[in-house]
C-alpha cells in the first residue's frame, strides 16, 4: 500500500490534458505593470548538518501569514502578467479550442447499484454524473433501475432523476471547491460526502438525507479522504495529524456529537498512513496501514462496527501487500520474495502470512498492480513491457481460481484499466481505455466470454478551422533510448502524420519519474490544438516511475535518484539526434516531483532545453526532507532517504536538489506555477527557487524566469473545468511562444 505523496492529483491530470500549441502569436499592447522582475530581499539564515553549512537567503518566504510574503507573491503575479500580456490572443484561441472540441453538456456511463434485495423492499439505481454547458462542476445524480441491463436513455429524458449533489450549487460563492469522499449508505437513503473549499485537502464531512433532501446536523471538520459506511447508521473515517498524515480511524454514529467519536485505530509510526475501504460484498471494512515499503491490513465486519479490528498479517519491514475480500476467502497481492508481486489466497479468518497460498506466481518484469474479486471471476490489473493490461481469472463453483486470460487490444500504445463494478455477483466489469489517438473509452467486459462492448467514447467535436477529429492524422510510436549506463528507457511519442524528422518541429518532453507512478499515454483534447500545428509531444518513461516494474522504481529513488535526471536528459538528446526536434525548439514540462526533475535537469543540462514549465515543483527538496515537522516529510524518508540521520543521504540530496545547485549560467526560459494552499509542495519552494535563479543565473533577455501563484487553490491547481482550461491555456501559451516564436515553419508533408 503506497500512501499519497507529492504526486496526485496533479501529475495524472497533467498527463491527461497534455500540451497545447499554436504556431503563431499575435503580439498585442503590453498591459500596464512592472517591467522589471521583483527582487526578493535577502535575509540569510544558516542551517548546519553533518558538518555542512548552507546559507538560505529566502527561507523567510515560508510564512504566508506575513503581509510582506503575500505582497511579494502578488508582485510576482503582476510581473508575470505583464510579461505574458502579449499572449492574450493566443491564450483565448487555445481556450476556445478546448471549449469548442469538448461536449460540454454530457452524461457519464451510468452504473447499476442495488441497495438490498429489491424483492424485499430494497432499491436499485443507475448512478451517473452529468455536466451542463456553462457550469463549472458535475452534477451527481441517479434514477431508479428496473434491472442491470436497462440503463436510462438520456434522449428520452431523465424525469425520475434524483440529484444527489449539484457541485455548482454547493460551490456557489466559493473561489475553490472540491469533493473528497462520496458514498451512499447500504440502504441507499443517505449520502456521506466531504468538501474542500480552500485547496488544502482538509475536508469537511456532511451527510444528506436522500429522502428529504436535508443535511443532517452531523458535520465533521478536518477529515482525510477515507470514509465508509458500517451499516446504515455508522461511519468510519480517517483524520490527519498536524503533518497532514492520516493517522487514525474514528467511528461516528449518526445523531451523536462528532467531538465524542471514539477512536477505532491509531497509528503512531510517522512513516505510516491509514485508509479505510469497504469490501465489494459490503460485509467487511478493511483498514489499510502502510508506508511506502511496508503494509499492514486489518478487518472488521460491517455488521459490528464496534468490533476490534483483526490483523490479517502483521507488518514486516519492506513487505508490501494489498487485500481483497473474495467471498469465503481473501486475495493477497504481495511482494514477499516476489519483487513484482504475486497473487495469493488465504482463509477469510487469516492472521498470518504462513496462510498465504500462491495463485498467480511471480513473474519478473510483470508487475501486478491490483486485484478485484467477484462471485464468479477475479480481475487482475498489471503492467507488462511498459504497458498496462487486464487479466481475468475464472472461479469455480467452490470459489477456487482457475486459468486466466488477458484482454487484448490492437493499438501499439494505450492505457487500460478496470473501473470495476459495485455488484458482487456482476457478470461484467467496466474497462477504461485510452491512447494518444483514441479518446477515453468505456467498455463493458463480459467476464464469462471475454467479449468487450463499447459503451461510450468521449466525443471530440468539430473544430471550426481543423474540422472533425481524425485519428488517422496522428501517429503514435514508442522508441527506446540507451543511456550511458546501458539502460534502455522507453519514450512514447505522438505527432501529426507526415512529419519530417529534420529537426524543424518544436517538441515538448514530459517527465515525472517518482513514487513508482507511471505516466501512460492517454488522449487529450487540449493536446489536439498543439498537434494540429506540427508540435511533437513525448513522454519519457524514466527510472523512478512505475512503467517497467518495481526494479525500475528502485533504480530511480534514494541513492539512485540521479538516474531519473540522466534518463530524461538522454531522452532529450535522443529526440534531437533522431531529428524529432532541435535544442532551440525543445521544451520540458513536469510537476510536483516532476518539478524536481525540471529543476534538476535545468541545473545539469541548461543547454538542452529552450523552455521549462515547472508546476507545483518540489525544487527545495533537501530543506523539506530535513524538516520532520512539515507535511509528508517523515513518510517520504523511504523515497528520498533520511538526510537528518544519514550523512551520505544528506550529501547526495544536496548534490542534486535544484534550489541549492543554481549556478551563474544561462538557463532555459522558466515558468514556475504554484498554489498558496498546496499542502503537498508548499508555494515556498518555487518562490525561493525563482528568487535564487533571478539573483544567480546569467540569463539572456529573451529567456524570462517567471512565477505565477494561484492565491486560492491547492496541489491540483484551480477548481472548476472552465477555470482549469484557462489555466492550461495560460501555461502553454507561454511555452508555445518560447518554442515557436519566429523560428520558421514546421515541415509536414501531406
Amino acid at each position: 500500500m503506497a500512501p499519497s505523496a507529492r504526486a496526485e492529483p496533479w501529475c495524472a491530470a497533467l498527463a491527461g490534458h497534455g500540451i497545447m500549441a499554436s504556431m503563431t502569436s499575435t503580439p498585442g499592447p503590453q498591459d500596464a505593470g512592472p517591467t522589471t522582475p521583483p527582487v526578493a530581499e535577502r535575509r540569510p539564515v544558516t542551517r548546519t548538518h553533518h558538518g555542512d553549512t548552507f546559507v538560505d537567503e529566502y527561507e523567510w518566504l515560508r510564512d504566508k501569514t506575513d503581509p510582506e510574503v503575500i505582497a511579494h507573491l502578488e508582485a510576482e503575479n503582476a510581473y508575470t502578467e505583464q510579461q505574458t500580456s502579449h499572449l492574450g490572443e493566443l491564450r483565448e484561441d487555445l481556450y476556445q479550442s478546448i471549449s469548442t472540441r469538448t461536449q460540454q453538456t454530457d452524461l457519464s456511463v451510468p452504473t447499476y447499484t442495488s441497495h438490498g434485495d429489491p424483492t424485499d423492499g430494497g432499491t436499485a439505481w443507475w448512478y451517473y454524473t452529468r455536466t451542463v454547458e456553462g457550469q463549472e462542476y458535475p452534477i451527481h445524480a441517479r434514477v431508479p433501475a428496473t434491472g442491470p441491463t436497462t440503463p436510462p436513455d438520456p434522449e428520452a429524458g431523465l424525469a425520475d432523476e434524483q440529484i444527489l449533489l449539484d457541485g455548482n450549487a454547493a460551490a456557489q460563492g466559493l473561489e475553490f471547491f472540491s469533493i473528497g469522499a462520496f458514498t451512499v449508505s447500504p440502504n441507499g437513503r443517505r449520502l456521506a460526502f466531504s468538501t474542500d473549499t480552500t485547496g488544502d485537502e482538509r475536508y469537511t464531512l456532511m451527510i444528506k438525507d436522500l429522502i428529504t433532501g436535508d443535511l443532517l446536523p452531523d458535520e465533521i471538520a478536518d477529515i482525510s479522504y477515507g470514509v465508509v459506511w458500517a451499516g446504515n447508521d455508522h461511519l468510519l473515517y480517517t483524520r490527519n495529524d498536524e503533518a497532514w498524515r492520516p493517522y487514525e480511524v474514528r467511528r461516528h454514529r449518526l445523531g451523536t456529537d462528532p467531538a465524542e467519536d471514539p477512536r477505532v485505530l491509531h497509528e503512531p509510526d510517522e512513516r505510516f498512513w491509514v485508509h479505510v475501504i469497504e469490501s465489494r460484498d459490503e460485509q467487511w471494512i478493511l483498514i489499510a496501514t502502510g508506508s511506502k515499503t511496508t503494509a499492514e491490513w486489518q478487518i472488521l465486519p460491517t455488521a459490528d462496527p464496534y468490533a476490534t479490528p483483526r490483523v490479517i498479517a502483521p507488518r514486516r519491514e519492506d513487505v508490501d501487500y494489498n487485500v481483497e475480500v473474495a467471498g469465503d476467502r481473501l486475495l493477497i497481492l504481495h511482494n514477499d520474495g516476489a519483487l513484482d508481486f504475486e497473487l495469493a489466497e488465504a482463509p477469510l479468518d487469516a492472521t498470518s502470512p504462513e496462510q498465504w497460498r500462491p495463485v498467480l506466481a511471480h513473474q519478473p518484469g510483470v508487475r501486478l498492480i491490483d486485484v478485484e474479486a467477484y462471485a464468479g471471476h477475479v480481475v487482475v490489473s498489471l503492467r507488462r513491457d511498459g504497458l498496462t493490461a487486464v487479466h481475468v481469472i475464472e472461479r469455480g463453483t467452490d470459489g477456487a481460481l482457475g486459468v486466466g486470460r488477458d484482454v487484448e487490444f490492437d493499438e501499439p500504445l494505450y492505457t487500460v484499466g478496470s473501473a470495476g463494478n459495485p455488484e458482487w455477483d456482476a457478470r461484467t466489469v467496466r474497462l477504461s481505455f485510452s491512447s494518444f489517438v483514441t479518446p477515453e473509452s468505456v467498455f463493458d467486459l463480459d467476464l464469462a466470454s471475454g467479449a468487450t462492448t463499447l459503451l461510450k467514447r468521449t466525443p471530440v467535436l468539430d473544430h471550426p478551422e481543423h474540422g472533425p477529429y481524425d485519428p488517422n492524422q496522428l501517429v503514435q510510436v514508442r522508441e527506446w533510448v540507451t543511456t550511458a549506463d546501458g539502460t534502455k528507457v522507453p519514450v512514447s511519442i505522438v505527432h501529426r502524420a507526415g512529419l519530417e524528422l529534420d529537426g524543424s518541429a518544436p517538441a515538448v518532453l514530459y517527465g515525472y519519474g517518482s513514487y513508482e507512478i507511471p505516466m501512460d499515454p492517454r488522449f487529450s483534447i487540449s493536446r489536439l490544438s498543439f498537434l494540429d500545428r506540427g508540435f511533437v509531444f513525448a513522454i519519457a518513461h524514466i527510472r523512478g516511475g512505475g512503467e517497467l516494474g518495481r526494479a525500475w522504481y528502485d533504480n530511480g529513488k534514494m541513492l539512485a535518484k540521479k538516474n531519473t535526471f540522466t534518463d530524461f536528459i538522454a531522452v532529450a538528446d535522443h529526440l534531437v539526434d533522431r531529428g524529432w526536434t532541435s535544442r532551440d525548439r525543445l521544451g520540458a514540462i513536469g510537476g510536483s516531483a516532476g518539478g524536481l526533475l525540471m529543476g534538476a535537469v535545468a541545473n545539469l543540462a541548461p543547454d538542452r532545453f529552450a523552455a521549462i514549465q515547472a508546476a507545483v515543483p518540489f525544487v527545495d527538496a533537501l530543506t523539506t526532507i530535513l524538516n520532520p515537522e512539515l507535511p509528508l516529510t517523515v513518510t517520504e524518508w523511504e523515497e528520498w532517504g533520511n538526510p537528518l540521520a544519514d550523512p551520505e543521504v544528506y550529501a547526495y540530496m544536496k548534490s542534486y536538489t535544484p534550489y541549492e545547485n543554481v549556478t551563474a549560467v544561462g538557463y532555459p526560459a522558466i515558468l514556475a506555477t504554484t498554489s498558496l494552499n498546496d499542502t503537498r509542495v508548499f508555494y515556498t519552494e518555487p518562490a525561493k527557487w525563482v528568487a535564487r535563479l533571478r539573483a544567480t543565473a546569467q540569463q539572456p533577455d529573451d529567456r524570462p524566469i517567471l512565477l505565477k501563484t494561484e492565491m486560492v487553490a491547492g496541489h491540483g491547481g484551480v477548481s472548476g473545468r472552465y477555470q482549469s482550461w484557462r489555466e492550461i491555456a495560460f501555461e502553454y501559451a507561454w511555452l508555445i511562444d518560447q518554442l515557436s516564436g519566429n523560428r520558421g515553419s514546421v515541415n509536414v508533408t501531406d
